[in-house]
Formats: structure tokens, C-alpha cells, sequence
């Protein structure tokens, strides 16, 4: 059973996100069960500081031993930092993804951004 913390929104792209309690900023990474499909990251490629980018759109990829896969942002806004360790450590993915391997922070663009995203137990359903 994947580790999915309670206090956290999370996408059906296998994203969660962290509201930072701060101007409307949020912490976007991947989930435990996402890092588990894809075996081993080698390389992520992020979205640029600065950014704007809306809710599916593809912002970048995370490449393991077995495949590469999409990115994609789960709210609109500013992206407003990106996680500088990944660039030489990717493994922070699978080793902490929801401390030390998160991805990016964005600022939405909506005080409502996450309302449509899933909560912990809508999350585990759809892995079930």
C-alpha cells in the first residue's frame, strides 16, 4: 500500500500537492505510488522560474531506468521555484518524494485552485 498523506491534495496524474500556507503558493512532486511505477529517476526535467502555466499542461518529464513520463502541472499560476537537489540528486524522488524530491512550487492563479483536486481517500480509491 502506497504512503498517502492525509494532508495533502493529489491529481489522478499522480501529483499531489502542498498548499504552503503562504500567498497562495503551493509544493507540487509526485506521489510514492508514482515513484514506485517508475523505478529507479535518473533525470527530471523541470519547468522554468518564472513560467506561467495552466492546470494538465505538460511542464516537463521525469526519466527512470524504465520510462519517461510526463509532467504536468495540477493548478495555473506562476511556477515560482524549482527543487535545485534534483538536478544532481533525481533519486531524491524515489528516496523522499513528498520531503527532499518534491518538484516545484507554484503561486496559483485562484485562492480556489486545488477545490477540484483529490483528497488522501478519493486518492487511494483510485488506486484500489
Amino acid at each position: 500500500m502506497s504512503n498517502i498523506p492525509a494532508e495533502l491534495a493529489y491529481t489522478s496524474e499522480h501529483e499531489w500537492v502542498k498548499d504552503l500556507q503562504d500567498d497562495n503558493t503551493y509544493r507540487v512532486g509526485i506521489t510514492d505510488h508514482a515513484q514506485d511505477e517508475l523505478g529507479e529517476v535518473v533525470f527530471v526535467d523541470l519547468p522554468q522560474v518564472g513560467d506561467q502555466v495552466s492546470a494538465g499542461s505538460v511542464v516537463g518529464e521525469i526519466e527512470s531506468t524504465k520510462s519517461v513520463s510526463d509532467l504536468f502541472v495540477p493548478i495555473s499560476g506562476e511556477i515560482t521555484e524549482v527543487n535545485p537537489e534534483l538536478e544532481d540528486n533525481p533519486g531524491a524522488v524515489n528516496a523522499s518524494p513528498y520531503e527532499d524530491g518534491w518538484l516545484f512550487t507554484i503561486r496559483a492563479d485562484s485562492p480556489e485552485a486545488t477545490k477540484d483536486l483529490l483528497d488522501a481517500d478519493q486518492y487511494q480509491h483510485q488506486l484500489d
